[in-house]
């Protein structure tokens, strides 16, 4: 089975000045506004790294429940952040790391097996392994 999703982009003017429109095929974004202030400067507006970052989080978060109910492990909550590094490298601009800041409930759980599990999502998860970036992990268990 072959399931495809898609993002589309849209770009006026040149790098500095110009301004693209970042759309997805859900509509979660909808002609969303990024451009290189959104991307270098901080300003208003997204960026492929947070968008990367987003869907890190949440493939890596979904991959880890899948995990956890084939060890008869249910989350009460699980909160997961993703920081992506955007760094000038020799040719321009690399993602060269990706964070995963993951803090979790999860009744029954050990920190041992909670640590096995996440480590195994973290491998596991689609986007992990679309990235080469090196991919970290922090998994704190909260009871």
């Amino acid at each position: 089975m072959k399931i495809k999703r898609q993002g589309s982009a849209q770009w006026q003017g040149g790098i500095k000045d110009g301004k693209g429109k970042i759309s997805t095929e859900s509509g979660a974004l909808n002609a969303y506004p990024y451009g290189f202030a959104s991307r270098f400067e901080g300003k208003p507006g997204t960026n492929p790294e947070e968008l990367i970052a987003a869907a890190h989080a949440g493939c890596f978060t979904m991959a880890l429940s899948l995990i956890l109910g084939e060890e008869k492990l249910i989350a009460e909550h699980m909160e997961t952040t993703a920081t992506v590094t955007l760094e000038q490298v020799e040719g321009g601009y690399a993602i060269t790391a990706v964070h995963l800041m993951l803090k979790a409930k999860i009744p029954g759980a050990d920190q041992e097996t909670f640590e096995r599990l996440a480590g195994k999502a973290k491998a596991g998860c689609p986007v992990s392994k679309l990235l080469k970036a090196e991919i970290s992990l922090d998994a704190v268990l909260v009871s």
